[in-house]
Parts: C-alpha cells; structure tokens; sequence
C-alpha cells in the first residue's frame, strides 16, 4: 500500500503543499554572490599596471561558480582577460570600473539585454562573447574598439542598432543560432566575416553595406533566392548556403556580380545540387570559383564550363540573328 493510501484528507493536502513547496525552492536561484576567497584562486598572468611602477595580476577565471552577483570584482581595476562564462548573472554594471578590460567572455549566463549595461564605456575591449545569454535585440551594444564580438545562440530576433558610429573597428560578427528572418540592419563597412547560419532567414537584404565583407555564412536558413547579394560586396571570396531552399540555377546569376572575387562557394543540401550537371551550370557562370561544396574545382571541370559558356554565348547570337 502506498503512503498517500494511508494519510488522511488534511494530511495529503499538508503533504502536497510540502512537495510545492520543494519543487519552488529548487526552481529558485541560489543567491551566490562573488567573494575574495572565490576570486582569488582564479587570478594569474602578472603585468606591470599602466604607470609601470607597479605589477597586478591582469587575468581572472570566474567560469562554472554559480555567481548572480559580481559586484566585488570592481576593485580588481587592472583586469584586462576575464572569464565569467557558465554562471548566473544578469547584471554586469560592475564591469563599468574594469576600464582596461581588452578580452571578456560572458557566455551561458542569463543578460536579456545591453541597454543600461557598461560594455560599450570599456574604451579598450577589443574581443567579447556573450553567445547563450537570453538576448532579444542589440539595442545600446556598442564599443569603439570592439573587433569581434560573439552573440551565438541567444534569441535575438532583429539587428536594428548594429551602426558603424558605435562599431567602427568591428571586423567578425559571430549571430548564428538565433531567430533572425532578414540581414536588415547590419551597417558595419569594415567587417570581414558574419556568421547568421541556424537562423530562419529569408531575405538578404542591406548587404550592399557590408564592402569589405570577405566571409559569409547562411548555412542552414530559409532561403529560396540569392537576391541581396550586391555589387558593392567586392572583397567577398567565401559563400555559405548550405541546407536552404535554392532550387533553380537562376539563383546562380545572383552571385555574377562578385564572380571576380568568390573563390568559394557552398550550395550542398539545396534542391540545386540534386539537379544533372549542377556543377558545371553553376561554374559557367562563376569560372573564377576555386572551390565548390568544398571540393576543388579540377582542370577538367574548368576546360569543360569553358566549353558549357562558349555553347551559350553561340546559342544567343543564334538567337539574335532569328530575329534579325
């Protein structure tokens, strides 16, 4: 017989408050703030601080402690590496007082947004990665000599406020995993490389503002098209569309336009790349590419889209004097 089978009506009630009542405390976090004993262990790299008549240590590992709460960090103002990742926290206003701060990791806490946060007051963080926190938007991200920033796997769903006022240096752009459906938004002229793979794009738009773009990754999105690939995109050597919904060659003529710069391109998991003589169709209209869906282009191949473009270019002028 079982216990609950024994208790009587008040009793069970009592005892089912109880099991609430546990099930609530473990829901609860555990309030775990930072303390000297906790910091101390995670300190090391020793340096001269900035008047070089003093040494600090300028490295601290706070990763997998539990912490909702980093306030006695601030005193520690010669930190330049900190690692704060696997943790708790929502509130990083004790950053504010770490102005030598030139690499942070903030990944897998629980931040849901950058405004009224200090990060864009750091005057020399140059590398920051908070991928897995509960982001919405980048409204207030900014920060002068930021040069890559991370924001994989959080929830963002719009990258309104990515300007070039408050992201001037910034070069790699790391937002796969979140719920973007457009490229809208990113106004960053010097950036390199961005990754939006594992979104749920569906248009590329506002990429003829992104010049000195080099690497592009959509893997895993929803596009149908390759509409939005601009002219103005004349350093991009690197494509990724793997896993969308391409399925006409027709696509192909989107990406003519940077043809004398792409070298590689990846369109495997499309419905294109199931069809007869896809890689042929795709390099008579990009003969400059050196690699497609990874695998080199051979000698061969390129004799052969040679052949494929000169048979087209026969046929239009075929064409032409028909109607003549």
């Amino acid at each position: 017989m079982d216990e609950d089978d024994v208790l009587s009506d008040d009793e069970q009630n009592v005892k089912v408050e109880e099991d609430e009542q546990d099930d609530d405390n473990e829901n609860k976090v555990h309030i775990c703030p930072l303390t000297q004993d906790t910091i101390v262990p995670g300190l090391s790299l020793l340096c001269r601080t900035g008047n070089g008549l003093a040494h600090a240590f300028v490295k601290l590992d706070l990763k997998d402690k539990g912490l909702t709460d980093i306030e006695a960090i601030s005193n520690f103002v010669h930190l330049r590496f900190l690692d704060v990742s696997n943790n708790l926290l929502t509130d990083l206003s004790p950053l504010a007082a770490l102005t030598q701060l030139l690499w942070l990791k903030i990944d897998s806490n629980a931040v849901a947004s950058f405004k009224q946060q200090p990060l864009q007051d750091l005057p020399y963080l140059q590398w920051l990665s908070m991928g897995m926190n509960k982001l919405m938007d980048v409204e207030g991200l900014g920060g002068a000599a930021l040069e890559t920033l991370n924001l994989m796997r959080n929830s963002i769903q719009r990258v309104q406020g990515l300007q070039y006022g408050r992201l001037t240096n910034l070069v790699n752009l790391d937002l796969k995993g979140n719920n973007l459906e457009s490229t809208d938004g990113i106004y960053l002229p010097n950036l390199r490389k961005l990754y939006l793979a594992q979104n749920v794009i569906k248009r590329l738009e506002g990429l003829e503002k992104l010049e000195r773009l080099v690497t592009l990754h959509l893997r895993d999105n929803l596009l149908e098209t390759l509409d939005g690939i601009s002219p103005n995109m004349k350093c991009l050597q690197y494509l990724n569309v793997r896993g969308n919904r391409i399925s006409s060659q027709k696509a192909i003529q989107s990406l003519v336009p940077v043809s004398g710069t792409l070298r590689a391109l990846v369109l495997a998991e499309n419905p294109l790349a199931e069809s007869e003589e896809y890689r042929l169709g795709v390099l008579a209209q990009l003969l400059m590419l050196e690699r497609l869906d990874k695998e080199p282009i051979s000698p061969e191949e390129r004799v052969d889209a040679e052949e494929r473009i000169k048979e087209l270019k026969w046929e239009e002028t075929s064409g032409l004097e028909d109607i003549q």
